[in-house]
């Protein structure tokens, strides 16, 4: 099978079209004919040297998440998987290739009508996503701040705050993303590149502050969006495409009454996983949620998206197409 595999860290260029051995499905697993791969922010950090952190190490076939077919099923899985369009959920290793090995513990089928670019674009986002809005608990009228929200799992962030009620203030950087976080529905939005954006942001929220933060950024930006939580409001601090995760200080958040989440609170257990997905597939089927998908690239061009998703050209998912998607 054709695959994209990484034999070094480094910049996109160690992203290598390659052949390897088609997978075999053993007990539990299924073989998965891959149309649509996922890309997520995190994927261009490991191949950059991050892979050590998370138990990573060269040669591998980057990639977590998928849409496409059951093509096999191994023993102990039920033959009706055979044929069904599916996403192979978060967990599922090495899906910058043709065809990927998952457990059928994280095998979420796609609803008719709703296309495999689009389960594909929930993959990660959705389930991360669904599963933040839940914990924070979002109600009507509250003012809630949004870092990143230009992004693939911000913008889904927005749509979702939005149907709950609340106030939304969207922060990224350039107009176009800008336009298309207001598209989406939020009240207002403030461009955190430019000088003096935090107290465009607090104008933005009402003076009063967020009661809440979804950081999916991090680093510095986080930091300051802190700043501007109201006290006993909730943060969820996800994100760390600025390069690391936001430094909050725990202490000072328990003073303030603020419930601190951070990336260990998503990180979900296989059932989690696939109750999550299907949930966020279930909207999108229905038009309560779009995943705005910017661009897609071909396999072999999976060092383009990864320089475009660096570049953070992309408004949206970067998606790799793998085979015919609908």
């Amino acid at each position: 099978m054709r695959a994209i595999q990484v034999t070094e860290f480094g910049g996109p260029e160690v992203l290598v079209a390659t052949e390897l051995p088609d997978p075999v499905a053993g007990p539990g697993e299924v073989v998965v004919e891959v149309a649509v791969a996922d890309t997520i922010y995190v994927e261009t950090q490991i191949r950059g040297g991050w892979g050590p952190q998370f138990g990573i190490e060269p040669p591998y076939v980057p990639g977590g998440a998928a849409a496409g077919t059951v093509l096999a099923v191994g023993a102990g899985v039920d033959p009706a998987w055979t044929g069904r369009r599916v996403v192979a959920g978060p967990g599922t290793a090495g899906t910058y290739a043709e065809r990927v090995v998952t457990t059928v513990d994280r095998l979420i089928p796609v609803p008719d009508g709703l296309g495999l670019r689009e389960a594909a674009a929930l993959a990660h986002d959705g389930v991360t996503g669904t599963g933040i809005a839940e914990a924070v608990g979002i109600r009507p009228g509250e003012r809630v701040l949004i870092l990143g929200a230009s992004g693939g799992m911000g913008t889904l962030l927005v749509q979702m705050a939005k149907a709950a009620g609340a106030h939304v203030v969207g922060a990224a950087r350039g107009k176009r993303k800008l336009d298309l976080v207001r598209e989406l529905g939020a009240d207002a939005v403030v461009d955190y590149s430019e000088e003096g954006w935090t107290e465009r942001a607090r104008e933005a929220l009402g003076g009063a502050g967020a009661d809440v933060l979804l950081d999916g950024v991090g680093g510095e930006l986080g930091l300051a969006a802190f700043t501007l939580v109201a006290d006993g409001g909730r943060v969820s601090a996800h994100g760390a495409s600025s390069g690391g995760f936001s430094g909050i200080d725990a202490d000072e958040a328990g003073r303030r009454g603020i419930t601190l989440r951070g990336i260990a609170e998503v990180q979900f257990a296989a059932a989690d996983i696939t109750r999550l997905a299907a949930k966020a597939l279930a909207e999108a089927a229905a038009g309560r949620l779009r995943p705005v998908i910017a661009a897609t690239f071909p396999l072999a061009r999976a060092a383009q998206a990864h320089t475009a998703i660096e570049a953070r050209s992309v408004a949206g998912k970067a998606l790799l197409m793998v085979a015919g998607a609908v």
